[in-house]
């Protein structure tokens, strides 16, 4: 069991020992540590909040926890539901609060929860904001309201619905080519708010649409982390349905991937890559996306005569560098769609909008679509160190003896071969290293991972 404290937020299991999991009174403690922060950066007498959360089955306890220690700060809150992290996202700066929080642990399975934190603008927390957080509560420096400054509770449970109408509003959204398109989708909702979002989604675009596990009880049929082993059950069902493509989000609705009409899977990392693809033959600009993310997201910015950027891993690190370059599009190779237009966030209903709308105008299947852009193929790896060892020496050492590559140290050591690359990263929790690498064919790939192991524990010996 664990808890993880990060500036990004807090994440857990349920149950246990105080200070060691994701407990009733860590909840407390941190929501105090937020609404704390929130009520000296804003200076105002009265703040408000939004909160939602995915379907998990903790998600109502850690709900009603997080809202009245709220409310016992003194501070108001709108309580949009069962929900989705882009929705949350869109209704914080729609309510015109003075931030957010969504329950959800992501794509990590069911024992887990967790309280991501957002701005007034509907964005996640930078490191800064994050550190003062994490201070607060290591101190408890909380002063709650008295009897009659409590704050309220108002609930607002149809925001996925205000989402999707502000989806369809995009310029490069267009509903009527989806819907002579005549497409026929299974959508994956493991059971959580996905169940709920997508489906509605394209049933307003006019999408004939199969559910799989789009009942939202908490109760994952397979590990959430939308990756092909554990896709088994929507493959099989795509081909069965002799359907157009299968959807699948994880359980918060920021991640997504596509499966094509034959069940395979069309590849988590090349679903920016297809959506940037689109808005880039519409819009021209520039495209941002972290350095653990495909090649291929820069090979078609160059064709569409635009500039890729690489950040450090971390959506608030791709946002912060999107709006220093202007990207038009950008996120995450993990499904992470994060498209301006809307909002600075990963949002999968975007993703779906955007993709299908660009599988109409082709009016080609989703395999052939696949077929347009440049192949490449990742191997994700992890060297187990001793405690003892000095981990940034080691990553300086492999930075040294490739000095004569293109090298970036934005986020550990990423080395770019002419033909592959090569990204270290080290953990802040454990002492690994995280070996991340790219090819022209999965042999490669694996190979390069197994060479840049063999470097590492030459470094070490």
């Amino acid at each position: 069991m664990s808890l993880i404290k990060s500036i990004s937020g807090i994440r857990g299991t349920i149950g246990g020992k105080t200070s060691e999991n994701l407990t009733p009174i860590d909840t407390v403690k941190f929501a105090a540590a937020y609404g704390t922060w929130l009520k000296k950066e804003s200076q105002k007498d009265k703040l408000k909040v939004v909160i939602g959360r995915d379907a998990r089955i903790s998600g109502k306890m850690i709900q009603e926890l997080t809202m009245n220690t709220l409310t016992g700060l003194g501070i108001d809150v709108i309580d949009v539901g069962l929900s989705t992290t882009p929705t949350v996202e869109v209704a914080v700066p729609m309510e015109e609060a003075d931030g957010g929080i969504i329950l959800t642990a992501s794509h990590n399975p069911k024992q887990w929860n967790a309280l991501k934190l957002l701005n007034k603008k509907g964005e996640f927390l930078d490191g800064k904001e994050g550190a003062k957080i994490l201070d607060l509560a290591e101190n408890e420096s909380f002063d709650f309201a008295e009897v009659d400054d409590l704050g309220s509770i108002s609930r607002k449970e149809n925001y996925i619905d205000t989402h999707i109408e502000e989806v369809l509003k995009l310029k490069l959204v267009d509903a009527g080519k989806i819907k002579s398109a005549g497409f026929k989708v299974v959508v994956d909702g493991v059971n959580s708010t996905g169940g709920i979002a997508i489906p509605k989604l394209l049933k307003e675009l006019g999408v004939e649409v199969i559910e799989l596990y789009c009942e939202p009880n908490g109760h994952f049929p397979h590990n959430p982390e939308p990756l092909k082993e554990h896709l088994g059950d929507i493959c099989a069902l795509v081909k069965q349905e002799k359907a157009d493509c299968g959807i699948v989000v994880d359980p918060d609705v920021d991640r997504l991937a596509f499966i094509d009409e034959k069940g395979e899977m069309f590849g988590e990392e090349y679903t920016l890559v297809a959506c940037a693809d689109y808005v880039l033959g519409k819009t021209k600009g520039n495209t941002v996306s972290n350095l653990s993310s495909s090649r291929a997201l820069k090979d078609v910015t160059n064709k569409h005569g635009g500039k890729y950027n690489a950040s450090a891993v971390g959506e608030v690190n791709v946002v912060q560098l999107m709006k220093d370059t202007q990207a038009v599009i950008g996120g995450e190779g993990n499904g992470g769609i994060i498209y301006p237009e809307a909002h600075y966030g990963r949002d999968s209903l975007v993703g779906v909008a955007l993709f299908l709308t660009h599988l109409a105008e082709k009016q080609i299947n989703v395999s052939a679509l696949r077929k347009e852009y440049p192949s490449y193929f990742m191997s994700k790896n992890k060297i187990e160190l001793t405690p003892d060892l000095d981990v940034d020496g080691i990553l300086k050492s492999v930075e040294k003896r490739h000095r004569d590559e293109e090298i970036s140290t934005i986020d550990g050591v990423k080395i770019d071969f002419p033909d592959n690359w090569v990204h270290l990263r080290k953990s802040n929790t454990e002492p690994i290293i995280r070996i991340y690498t790219e090819a022209k064919s999965q042999e490669e790939a694996d190979d390069l991972a197994k060479k840049m192991i063999k470097e590492i524990q030459d470094i070490i010996a």
